[in-house]
């Protein structure tokens, strides 16, 4: 039975776009502290990674010759070469020292930059809250509503790493340059008036199916982004394996980051945990579009699109857990498979048409 439609709140749809606007600003405050911290924190010289390397093929060169006895004698071999590989787990080096580098300075900056990401997400939770309020239904029927939603639960995620303790803050900088964005294209491209929704999404599957989306996308853009960073530290560490020297960028900037082994298992455990909840929410959507098409499946843009990304995490996750594909191969694999969640959020909801069709824009 479909609920009547409540009239527009007006004055609440104003608020939430108010406080939209001040997250942004605020967003922009905590930007500028993050590039504080990377700037006035330790530029630490190529000391760690590089004296790790090192030790490594020092202690290979002053290890013993294999000796081979036999019946004509004693025959002396040389040691076998021993060779760096570059995928990750394979080195024996330590995490860089984060962002602030371990300085007084730096750590000021960057615990600044925490606090000032904290206020802009209950700011622009309020934002997401009030339009809620203003509709009195969830608050994602359109794309707008949905990017608005999707930066607030990856920061709010990102925080709750932080609040457990785990070493992330290296993280902050990438995460608000892309929440900026986010919210950027949301209030230039995809802003839609508070409304009501049409006929087919009044359904308490409304608030199941796609809030499960939304979490998903943000937690995946999380094992995303260590997935970028980790193919940069790799293709750093194995410069610095091959005798090379890397340049100030690299020297300054990640030598700081976690070591590729530990983005590469970052990566991996945060894809991991949020996957199941992917399926369900591929199953979730299909008994929605039972109730609402009477049918489970038509092979719909969004329909397909979504199995395709399930596809290419499963993938990953399969790869990822076989020793061959550990490393670079893995890293772009996930990267592929966010890409085919990015096409189908924006690719299929502006340039193709079908039963999801509620882009709003």
């Amino acid at each position: 039975m479909t609920p009547l439609a409540a009239e527009v709140n007006e004055n609440l749809a104003q608020i939430s776009n108010y406080l939209v606007y001040s997250s942004m600003a605020v967003y922009m405050l905590a930007f500028f502290a993050h590039i504080a911290e990377w700037t006035f924190g330790s530029r630490s010289k190529v000391g760690r990674t590089a004296a790790a390397l090192t030790g490594a093929k020092a202690a290979a060169a002053d290890a013993p010759a294999v000796q081979v006895r036999g019946k004509g004698g004693t025959a002396v071999l040389d040691k076998p070469k021993v060779v760096t590989r570059s995928a990750a787990g394979t080195r024996d080096v330590p995490d860089g020292p984060g962002a602030a580098g371990g300085t007084e300075n730096g750590d000021l900056y960057g615990r600044i930059a925490v606090s000032l990401t904290t206020l802009a997400f209950v700011i622009e939770a309020g934002g997401v809250v009030t339009r809620a309020m203003s509709v009195q239904r969830a608050p994602w029927g359109n794309m707008y509503e949905f990017s608005v939603t999707f930066s607030t639960v990856a920061v709010g995620a990102y925080l709750m790493l932080l609040a457990l303790k785990k070493n992330v803050r290296w993280l902050g900088l990438i995460l608000v340059t892309t929440v900026l964005l986010d919210l950027g294209i949301a209030t230039t491209w995809l802003y839609t008036a508070s409304d009501q929704l049409v006929p087919a999404l009044h359904s308490y599957w409304l608030w199941i199916h796609v809030s499960t989306a939304i979490f998903c996308g943000a937690v995946f853009y999380i094992g995303a982004a260590g997935a970028v960073l980790y193919l940069f530290r790799d293709a750093y560490e194995a410069k610095l394996a091959g005798g090379g020297t890397p340049g100030r960028f690299a020297t300054s900037v990640l030598e700081r980051l976690p070591s590729a082994a530990s983005l590469d298992k970052f990566s991996y455990r945060i894809n991991a945990a949020v996957f199941p909840l992917w399926t369900f929410t591929i199953v979730a959507g299909a008994i929605w579009a039972g109730d609402a098409w009477g049918r489970y499946w038509g092979w719909d843009p969004k329909e397909v699109w979504s199995f395709v990304t399930w596809v290419a995490y499963a993938c990953y996750l399969h790869a990822r857990a076989t020793a061959g594909w550990k490393g670079r191969k893995a890293a772009y694999l996930a990267l592929f498979a966010f890409a085919c969640w990015i096409w189908n959020y924006y690719g299929v909801n502006i340039l193709l048409s079908g039963k999801h069709s509620y882009a709003g824009v």
